[in-house]
């Protein structure tokens, strides 16, 4: 693993999307000026640092992670000079900003696509995966074919709009399945770091890697990956050494071995992230089971050296909002967890007051069931919640429209909401280095379908026993370790007798041990 950035020792970062976060030209669409305005909102939160959801000149099949031209932002958000303000007033409040890059396909509509598509050999000719003959689709991909003179089908990614780049196999097999070390790999590896360059270049501090762990194909073990990242970690090294690279992989011990600082626990594979929060029984709204989660936690955590670089989000554009399955106070019972776990925790933009998924939506720019956690943040009572002066029909997606929805504005001034809960966990976190990043985690109690879930995080000197009871029942566990000093608590207070520790349903608490 790289060096780390100093700054992603404490880093609490917040997602936003940008369509969804603040209009401030009366398009019904998010722009990089509402970023900027909202800043002092998200650094009150207690918020170190921003991803931004891919922000780059895109047809928006898939909400922009179909892009057209890395290195020019999408005239709906604004410039590249709003970007480079942003940085700039991001670095002013002593906050950093990673951009959200997709190495691992395109749109249709990039111009290197369309070199790619011509039948004469040029330039991009091997800057996608193509075989050779129309007849022949790509192995365990989807594939583009028939649609320009060119005698192949090209694989793609996710969506059939997303030609898939070409960084080589790991092994290849066929005579169209080109090395990693081949011409066509070579040169999209070379341009990726020249779209990386470009945007470090003007400020950025960094980036989160969409599907970092899929470039390379028939990759074996990721070897291939681990390997090309490791050279593009080269890179960084002589030219960027600071700027902080955050995977979504899903293998810490891969990721961090390529040169990725952090790395995201995803809601798919066998991670039992969902297990936690979304499931017919979430483990957070007191009726699942945390045993296997900490399982592969503890697997995953020793692979990759004990790093303590794991992060987990409260959610994600990809994912549904947190609301709709964690209720009332269990969801500051789930950011109790959140917020004192290792590595860079994430915070979805409204999931920090409880914002609803809205169910019944239409799609929107590919989001399909993924569109109610898309809806445009909701900032205040004011038209549109505050968050266009739009036509409400113009609203790049429906808002939601019940009656007690939440607003930023009531939970500020509310000591009892959930924004409040969760500016007070940051702000504690923030207060003890065995709670961040990089302090070590032990798990004292996390037994199959039972409460409640404990685990020690220590750094330095510091020991912090943390004890979560998000079950409807008062419980007790077998516990050596004494509480010393009560540095946070929700719901009560924990009750020590005879070596065991007993604490009242929908607790949670943070002691000195």
């Amino acid at each position: 693993m790289s060096r780390q950035p100093d700054w992603l020792d404490n880093a609490v970062f917040y997602e936003i999307y940008p369509q969804s976060f603040k209009d401030t030209n009366s398009d019904g669409i998010g722009d990089i000026q509402g970023i900027i305005e909202k800043l002092d909102y998200i650094r009150d939160l207690g918020c170190t640092a921003i991803w931004i959801n891919p922000c780059f000149e895109s047809p928006f099949g898939d909400a922009g992670y179909d892009v057209s031209d890395y290195c020019k932002v999408a005239p709906r958000y604004g410039t590249n000079e709003d970007l480079k303000r942003l940085f700039n007033e991001a670095h002013k409040r002593g906050m950093h900003i990673l951009l959200d890059l997709v190495p691992g396909h395109t749109s249709v509509e990039h111009p290197w696509f369309k070199q790619s598509m011509k039948a004469e050999k040029n330039e991009f000719t091997d800057r996608y995966v193509w075989t050779d003959s129309i007849w022949e689709e790509p192995t365990g991909y989807g594939s583009l074919r028939g649609i320009s003179d060119r005698d192949g089908s090209c694989a793609v990614n996710f969506f059939t709009h997303q030609p898939a780049l070409n960084y080589g196999y790991y092994k290849p097999e066929k005579s169209w399945q080109q090395s990693m070390d081949s011409e066509g790999a070579t040169a999209t590896r070379e341009a990726l770091k020249d779209i990386m360059r470009f945007w470090l270049s003007m400020g950025c501090d960094g980036f989160r890697v969409d599907m970092a762990g899929s470039l390379v194909k028939l990759d074996e073990d990721g070897k291939g990956t681990v390997k090309l990242w490791q050279n593009i970690r080269e890179f960084l090294d002589k030219e960027f050494p600071d700027a902080a690279m955050v995977s979504e992989w899903g293998e810490p011990d891969k990721s961090l071995q390529g040169g990725f600082h952090m790395d995201f626990l995803l809601h798919f594979g066998p991670s039992h992230y969902n297990d936690l929060f979304r499931c017919s029984e979430p483990y957070f709204e007191g009726r699942g089971d945390v045993s296997e989660f900490v399982k592969k936690y503890i697997e995953s955590y020793e692979r990759s050296q004990r790093k303590g670089l794991i992060c987990i989000p409260s959610g994600n554009h990809d994912m549904d909002r947190l609301a709709k399955w964690i209720h009332g106070d269990k969801r500051k019972i789930a950011f109790a967890f959140l917020l004192s776990m290792p590595g860079a925790p994430f915070i979805y933009y409204g999931d920090e007051i409880g914002m609803n998924y809205v169910k019944g939506l239409t799609s929107v720019e590919g989001g399909y069931g993924r569109t109610g956690s898309r809806t445009p943040m909701q900032w205040d009572n004011s038209v549109n919640a505050g968050f266009s002066t739009a036509p409400k029909e113009m609203l790049y997606i429906r808002q939601d429209e019940s009656p007690d929805r939440p607003t930023v504005q009531a939970q500020m001034n509310d000591e009892n909401s959930l924004r409040s809960e969760v500016k007070k966990l940051i702000a504690v976190r923030q207060a003890n280095k065995a709670l961040q990043s990089k302090g070590d985690i032990e798990f004292i109690y996390a037994e199959k379908n039972a409460y409640p879930l404990a685990y020690l995080r220590s750094a330095d000197n510091e020991k912090i026993l943390v004890i979560l009871n998000p079950s409807d029942n008062d419980v007790s566990f077998e516990c050596k370790l004494i509480p010393t000093e009560t540095i946070y608590s929700f719901g009560g207070e924990a009750a020590i007798r005879d070596g065991r520790i007993s604490v009242p349903a929908d607790f949670a608490g943070y002691y000195k041990v």
